[in-house]
């Protein structure tokens, strides 16, 4: 007896609903391809971690950008600061363990922010500037113990540690001149939806003091015809070349003892007459620290085991001439691309940030507003001109709370600051509004470290990009075809077992 109708269809559907299946399997098994996701699918950004370990004190830096990169460079924000408590780590001479030791609550604090799974691919660097370069010259021996003894510690730590060294000069003025730039869009700007160049001529200039060395850096209108004072980077697919030099011993603090040394030494009395400090000023000064640095020199004739008697003369035209026999500027005479101590530098060109030293003395002494150049030098000296007294009086000590530690020297700082810009790097009246004392650009503080991060990013391996399995849109549709005659079949064959009759 032969099939019945209602079997044959039955059977038909179960053949076509079979074929199609295995088809969908085959189109499944053979033709899937991998297919990378785009960085930017993922949900987490990078970390890294920068610790700058200034002549005063440390500070940490955490920065964050997106795992895809513009041109190989990322887009980076800062993320979180801490102030590490205690002096720089070069005051650790006589406990090199403690240097490292100081640095673990701000880490902490640190691998607190970054998320746990990403603490072994977080960058982390210490960079020591002029404070340790200082040491470094005078004892070897100990800055190399307290960088082994904050290398332990940071090596110890659940993070990609790439190193802690003591920065050059070079460097730290021109990851200065980075920061700036970028943070200000002059490197990197979103328009209309996108990332784009800005134009070059917009660049602005860096101007740090610190409390051992002094920088400059800026893109000059010629040619730099010295290379070594020379910085190229490459930042989202553009080349740049500034120029740039640091100057060790004409920081802030090594200024000041330096001139002390000099006053000292030129003094025929034990009594040292000083005219930066104010009429009325008296103290008693142990000489023996200024020893310890090498940026003081001293002839046989001075003891500096011995303490000097100090008395302040309010003279900012003697403090000018006395802060003037730290320079050199008879070997730049005559020539036009030269600074001080016979230093290649072209003319200053465009707008420049000052910061640090230079803005917190400005900063005190209200002059950050960008003042024309004759008010600026008459504040100055009207400020060195007033008396010790008058300074201490109740109603004018309250106009500068906690700055009483550094106000017998904020007349000389802003006389020197006045002769390294002017007679230094050779500002003139006209060019002297280009010049803006800021602590902060954009909101972000400026320094070295972002500028470091933004250079490192280009090194280091974007995200890499997720996998997955993936068909062509062909084959997709193909499938989708099989899929639906596969169910359409299945439930034909369904219809027919519970519903056709019995022949």
């Amino acid at each position: 007896m032969g099939l019945t109708w209602k079997k044959r269809v039955f059977m038909a559907l179960l053949g076509v609903a079979t074929a199609s299946g295995l088809t969908v399997l085959i189109l499944i098994l053979v033709e899937a391809t991998n297919v990378l996701l785009p960085a930017d699918t993922k949900c987490c950004p990078q970390f890294g971690i920068v610790l700058d370990a200034g002549s005063s004190h440390t500070s940490l830096f955490v920065y964050q950008w997106p795992a895809n990169k513009e041109k190989d460079t990322g887009v980076v924000s800062q993320a979180m600061t801490c102030q590490i408590e205690g002096p720089g780590i070069s005051s650790y001479t006589s406990d090199p363990t403690q240097a490292g030791e100081s640095l673990r609550g701000c880490l902490e604090e640190a691998l607190a922010l970054v998320p746990k799974a990403q603490h072994q691919e977080t960058p982390t660097f210490l960079g020591a500037t002029a404070g340790m370069r200082l040491l470094s010259q005078k004892n070897s021996s100990q800055a190399r113990d307290i960088l082994a003894a904050v290398s332990q510690v940071l090596s110890e730590s659940p993070v990609d540690f790439w190193g802690a060294k003591i920065l050059d000069g070079q460097d730290e003025g021109a990851f200065g001149w980075i920061t700036i730039n970028y943070v200000l869009g002059m490197l990197l700007k979103y328009s209309s939806g996108e990332w784009i160049l800005p134009e070059e001529e917009m660049l602005v200039g860096a101007l740090d003091l610190g409390g051992a060395s002094t920088q400059i850096s800026f893109v000059p209108r010629s040619p730099i015809l010295d290379q070594s004072t020379q910085a190229t980077f490459l930042l989202y697919g553009a080349n740049y070349s500034i120029y740039t030099h640091s100057y060790l011993c004409f920081g802030r603090d090594q200024v000041l003892y330096r001139l002390l040394v000099q006053l000292a030494q030129s003094s025929p009395v034990p009594r040292v007459r000083h005219p930066c400090y104010h009429r009325g000023y008296y103290a008693t000064l142990p000489l023996a620290p200024l020893s310890e640095s090498p940026c003081v020199h001293t002839m046989n004739s001075l003891n500096l085991t011995q303490n000097i008697t100090v008395e302040g003369m309010g003279n900012p035209g003697d403090c000018m001439a006395a802060l003037r026999g730290l320079f050199n500027f008879s070997s730049c005479q005559g020539r036009e691309d030269c600074a001080f101590n016979g230093v290649y530098q072209p003319p200053v060109h465009g707008q420049f940030y000052a910061f640090s030293n230079f803005y917190y003395t400005f900063h005190f002494l209200n002059l950050t507003s960008r003042q024309p150049l004759s008010i600026v030098n008459a504040t100055i000296w009207k400020f060195c001109l007033k008396s010790w007294n008058v300074l201490l009086e109740p109603k004018v000590e309250a106009s500068y709370p906690g700055q009483e530690r550094w106000l017998r020297d904020y007349c000389a700082s802003g006389l020197y600051i006045l002769m390294l810009l002017l007679e230094g790097y050779k500002f003139s009246e006209e060019t002297w509004p280009s010049i803006q004392f800021q602590k902060q650009a954009a909101g972000t503080d400026i320094g070295w470290t972002l500028g470091y991060m933004l250079n490192l990013t280009g090194m280091i391996p974007a995200e890499a990009p997720a996998e997955w399995r993936a068909q062509s849109y062909g084959i997709w549709t193909a499938g989708v075809v099989f899929v639906v005659l596969t169910l359409v079949a299945i439930l034909g064959a369904a219809a027919v077992q519970l519903f056709w009759p019995q022949d």
